[in-house]
């Protein structure tokens, strides 16, 4: 019984350091997928303004699988601002090398943090929301893939600058 008491208070006291490594951390949340993308189907991330003296840093972080068909992702992100205020972004992100090796980490589900915006303010007091499609499409298809595969998680982050 007292080895069991131990091993709890050591994984209380890793998971406390651990944490702690992460100190720039605002908001962090993820989305999980289930079988695919659906290019209609936003995924929304809500927070309330961070301080609004200090600047910060915001990734959208993708995770794929060996299931994923391309080397790039396109997405549409909206920054919706409690005033009413609409930022809209189309991106363009890499996520294999010309040879087809996975960028990102991990062994069999690659996680990417990627870049969306460097040094930002949350002037308005009150909730945030950034909504984040799919916009892929193939090569003389303006339809877009309806249903995209391999993509198991999308988050969203926010870091202190």
């Amino acid at each position: 019984m007292q080895s069991l008491t131990k091993s709890a208070f050591f994984i209380a006291i890793l998971s406390i350091l651990c944490s702690s490594c992460d100190g720039n951390r605002v908001y962090d949340q993820y989305i999980s997928i289930e079988k695919s993308w659906n290019k209609n189907t936003p995924l929304t991330f809500k927070f309330q303004q961070p301080d609004s003296t200090n600047n910060y840093n915001l990734f959208v972080n993708v995770r794929n699988t060996n299931d994923y068909e391309y080397s790039n992702l396109f997405l549409i992100v909206h920054m919706n601002f409690p005033n009413g205020n609409v930022i809209s972004d189309t991106l363009e992100y890499e996520m294999a090398t010309p040879e087809g090796k996975w960028l990102g980490t991990g062994m069999t589900t690659k996680e990417n943090k990627l870049w969306y915006k460097e040094n930002v303010r949350f002037p308005y007091e009150g909730m945030y929301e950034v909504n984040i499609q799919q916009a892929m499409r193939k090569i003389n298809d303006p339809q877009g893939i309806q249903n995209l595969q391999g993509i198991s998680e999308v988050g969203f982050r926010i870091e202190k600058n």
